[in-house]
């Protein structure tokens, strides 16, 4: 049991952070290897000042990909136009990028907004503008408009930057996405909060204040839902609850432990860790009947349950080898294979979402980093170079891991790209931020 206090704690708990806009992602390194790209700032075309610059969050978001390098405002050739028939390419001919975003905002009503964007192929424009008079629309990659609240601005700019990732890298983009996480403030009545906010740490809400632990939220497929541990009566239980409507339902509730719930792909079972019955095995739950399933059955400690794709199999830690580390079990026989033997330790794996690599924690010579391994050739790269990372959540296009790790002595939130090139960190105004948990496309 020893053992299980050291990394057992390490997939299972959860603990800490404020409620403002609390999270600022700080990118720290890969920003010299990203596509350099224009985004025009977009014109106002109504009375007085723009009521938010959607550009902004556009190319915040790009830069926060990891995969491009907005240019700064001053290096641009033109900056005043908001559509493509405004867009001279020659005077573009020197200016190193791949796009140009360029857009407009109009009011439209009651608190109502139209937006336009339009993404201009750069490459294209200058090869055409050598070749002599082009339409412009010969290098126009997309162009669109709708109506919006101002309280839609942001959610917009998320949209647009999701249409800009896909169209140039083929990827779709995530930065519709939320997160889970839960935060701890040192002092308080009820320390523990459970909170969600966008990807960037904007729109923060908290779900759920706790005098008790908080752990390890997992999300539903449709995003609507977190499955999450809690120790308000004094022990641990699993409960779901709906982030909309705040209602949520007690799910398991056994002697001993109740941790790490995932959710099936179809999101009617919940993969989960019990000891109701000895050792930590691993079980699965369906939602609506509370009917259990054995999945493992070993004298060794199993636990941190995540799925495949398919919903047929799942990969799970476990000391049966000794030491803890990753396999695979398929439900429907039961069959059970390692997958990772590199390394001290390797735990709190989950596959990714095409299926084809594992994103986990591996510990070598004392220290524990983020690592991805191919699951067909088993090749295996530690993605970060920190002490103590911890809990890693992928995102649902694939390109990104968001993780626990430690920063001037608080938890704190990180991030780096499934290739290990980029990475930026997610610093807490106050409090400690753990077990991040990224939502599927929303």
């Amino acid at each position: 049991m020893k053992t299980l206090g050291k990394w057992l704690f390490l997939g299972l708990v959860v603990m800490s952070m404020p409620a403002r806009a609390a999270l600022d992602i700080v990118i720290t390194e890969g920003v010299d290897a990203a596509r350099p790209i224009a985004v025009i700032p977009f014109v106002w075309q109504g009375q007085g000042p723009m009521p938010q610059q959607i550009s902004d969050v556009v190319m915040s978001d790009l830069a926060r990909s990891g995969t491009f390098k907005p240019l700064d405002e001053l290096s641009l050739p033109q900056t005043n136009i908001s559509k493509v028939s405004q867009f001279v390419a020659k005077d573009w001919s020197n200016v190193g990028a791949e796009a140009v975003v360029m857009g407009s905002v109009k009011p439209y009503g009651d608190d109502q907004y139209l937006v336009k964007f339009e993404l201009v192929d750069l490459v294209k424009a200058q090869m055409q503008s050598n070749a002599g008079p082009q339409s412009s629309n010969e290098y126009l990659l997309d162009s669109r408009e709708t109506v919006v609240s101002l309280a839609q601005f942001r959610q917009y700019g998320h949209r647009i930057s999701d249409i800009v990732y896909e169209k140039l890298t083929g990827t779709r983009g995530a930065f519709l996405t939320r997160i889970a996480y839960v935060v701890v403030k040192h002092g308080e009545k009820s320390p523990y909060h459970l909170m969600i906010s966008d990807y960037d740490g904007h729109n923060e809400k908290m779900l759920l204040r706790s005098p008790e632990p908080l752990m390890s939220p997992s999300w539903s497929p449709d995003g609507s839902k977190l499955a999450y541990v809690s120790f308000e009566n004094k022990k641990a239980e699993v409960f779901i609850q709906n982030i909309y409507t705040q209602s949520r339902a007690k799910i398991t509730s056994y002697d001993g432990i109740n941790g790490a719930p995932v959710f099936s792909p179809d999101g009617k079972k919940l993969a989960l860790t019990l000891s109701k019955d000895g050792q930590p095995e691993i079980y699965v739950v369906d939602i609506e009947t509370k009917a259990l399933k054995r999945v493992t059955n070993h004298y060794a400690i199993d636990t941190e349950a995540s799925w495949f794709k398919d919903g047929k199999s799942l990969i799970f830690t476990s000391e049966r080898g000794g030491r803890p580390q990753i396999y695979k079990v398929t439900l429907s026989s039961g069959k059970v294979e390692r997958l990772t033997f590199e390394g001290e330790w390797n735990l709190g794996g989950s596959v990714s979402p095409d299926g084809r690599s594992m994103i986990f924690v591996n510990r070598t010579n004392g220290k524990f980093n983020i690592a991805r391994m191919d699951l067909e050739t088993r090749f295996m790269q530690v993605l970060t170079s920190t002490r103590l990372d911890e809990s890693p959540s992928v995102a649902p296009n694939g390109t990104m891991v968001i993780y626990g790790t430690t920063y001037q002595g608080k938890q704190v939130l990180a991030a780096v790209s499934t290739d290990g090139r980029f990475k930026a960190r997610l610093p807490a105004g106050q409090g400690e931020v753990k077990s991040p948990s990224w939502s599927p496309f929303l």
